[in-house]
């Protein structure tokens, strides 16, 4: 457990980055802290390392106080991520993860050992292993320092915007891949990001600072989503709080209808005596989507259907996750986006299993109100 008991971090020129923080940090979960730039977010993280000093107030790991300790003592128990991974430029991929066990006391196989075991954990391939961070793209370096920081096994972790600076395809990869590491490791991580859908993704409890270093709410993501404390924390939630909500609510009484589908290759006369009316969707031969047919483009085609016909668009909705369903938020994004106003519901293989509508999500949605499923 880490708490701040009324930590306050005021610099020489008078400058007050945190003010009276009070905070309790649970072990084996994601704590996010969040909010707008000069909020003392980092600072905030710092602290618990030491590689920012408390002005004044306390700062306790599992009940020790930070200042009580050496800070090169302190540091070997907690793993640190930064943005752009802050590897050593003229050290292999290898080296920059086994240097941590070297320091200490590990020999150097040992060490090297251990930091190809991590590499595979956090989905790196071993060829890149011999390679130099200015060979890896941004997402694979960030996914070293990763490794590095996990590379003493540390039960602490704290992660400062590590995904900040790469594209939104491969912030996504990174985040469901944290997720991914800590449903296995279970460590106290404490992250901090400006954005509020990566704290809203991947936290367990959620810490909204308001400029000046005050902190604003202290909530679950689904609590701060349905009831922020005032006007700050709603305007930095954002207006399309409630469509972030669903994002905590059970499909699994979202209705899932038939849907047509027709087999890329087919000849077009089958697929028209399939398809009256409406929409279809075109699958591979694994019943995979690949996107949609409709009877009014049949009626205009000749042969097969082919991937040039297609129409595109739309997301998947994961109906059957290892036996438990999606969210209401993947449903209705899946039905919104769709061309045919249907989102394909998908296996955990990704075959098609049907459709839901947008009428059958909000359908769902009031039921879930009826039983008390959405918070107050």
């Amino acid at each position: 457990m880490i708490e701040f008991q009324a930590v306050t971090k005021r610099y020489d020129d008078g400058t007050v980055a945190v003010d009276n923080l009070d905070l309790t940090i649970a072990d084996g979960g994601i704590t996010v802290l969040v909010g707008p730039s000069g909020c003392g977010k980092t600072t905030s993280l710092r602290m618990i390392n030491r590689m920012v000093e408390a002005t004044s107030g306390t700062i306790l790991l599992d009940g020790q106080d930070v200042h009580a300790q050496r800070p090169a003592t302190l540091r070997r128990g907690i793993g640190y991520v930064i943005q752009n991974a802050g590897l050593f430029p003229h050290r292999t991929v290898l080296d920059n993860v086994a240097t941590v066990p070297m320091l200490l006391g590990a020999k150097k196989a040992a060490a090297r050992e251990r930091a190809t075991e991590l590499l595979a954990t956090v989905g790196l391939p071993a060829e890149l292993a011999k390679r130099y961070p200015a060979q890896l793209s941004g997402g694979q370096q960030q996914r070293v320092g990763v490794a590095r920081a996990l590379a003493a096994d540390p039960p602490v972790l704290l992660m400062d915007e590590p995904f900040s600076a790469v594209d939104p395809v491969v912030r996504d990869d990174l985040q469901d891949e944290l997720l991914r590491l800590q449903s296995e490791l279970g460590k106290t991580i404490v992250f901090v990001t400006h954005d509020i859908d990566e704290a809203i993704k991947i936290g367990d409890k959620v810490a909204v600072m308001r400029v000046g270093g005050r902190l604003a709410q202290y909530d679950t993501p689904a609590a701060l989503l349905a009831n922020p404390v005032d006007d700050f924390v709603a305007a930095f939630v954002g207006r399309d709080r409630g469509y972030r909500a669903l994002g905590f609510l059970s499909a699994h009484g979202v209705e899932v209808a038939p849907l047509a589908t027709v087999a890329l290759g087919s000849p077009v006369e089958a697929a028209r005596a399939k398809l009256d009316s409406g929409w279809a969707a075109v699958v591979d031969e694994a019943g995979k989507p690949l996107g949609w047919v409709s009877a009014a483009g049949l009626s205009t085609m000749e042969g097969s259907v082919q991937a040039a016909d297609l129409v595109s668009g739309g997301s998947l909705y994961v109906a059957d996750t290892g036996g438990r369903t999606g969210s209401l938020r993947a449903a209705l994004d899946a039905a919104l986006s769709s061309p045919a106003a249907l989102g394909v519901a998908v296996d955990s293989a990704g075959a098609v299993v049907g459709s839901v509508s947008a009428e059958a999500v909000l359908a769902a949605l009031a039921d879930a109100r009826k039983a008390g499923e959405v918070p107050s």
